[in-house]
């Protein structure tokens, strides 16, 4: 069953209600960036990471199904993309992004879901 693309994976241990605000976000191949800001909401689940020096201090929006698992102990969010993907994901603008569902439904097409924001099928 494919889950939708801004929920999190029941397998993800993470907990609603839990902040993740300054999480570090490891990639697959390493160090990404930080959590600047979370949404938990049903069906508008997200990260926002900040990836600091590494990207040129670019933002990215990341939908809650690429998180892997959450280490609360190490204040750690897994995702299961590489350093790489993430870099070359649709480019991020907080203010003009965060509510667009175009945007979201291009992001979701760009990390494999195929499945546009809403849940709509394409």
């Amino acid at each position: 069953m494919t889950e939708h693309v801004w929920s999190y994976k029941a397998t993800s241990g993470h907990l609603q209600g839990t902040d993740l605000t300054g999480f570090k976000v490891e990639a697959t191949d390493g160090s990404v960036g930080k959590v600047d800001k979370h949404s938990d909401e049903v069906g508008d689940a997200y990260l926002v990471v900040d990836t600091g020096a590494w990207i040129f201090g670019k933002e990215v929006l990341m939908p809650a199904s690429t998180v892997v698992s959450v280490d609360p102990e190490e204040r750690k969010v897994f995702v299961d993309r590489t350093r790489g993907q993430i870099k070359d994901a649709p480019e991020f603008h907080r203010d003009e992004h965060l509510g667009d569902p175009g945007y979201r439904e291009e992001l979701g097409a760009y990390y494999g879901t195929g499945i546009p924001f809403g849940g709509r099928p394409a």
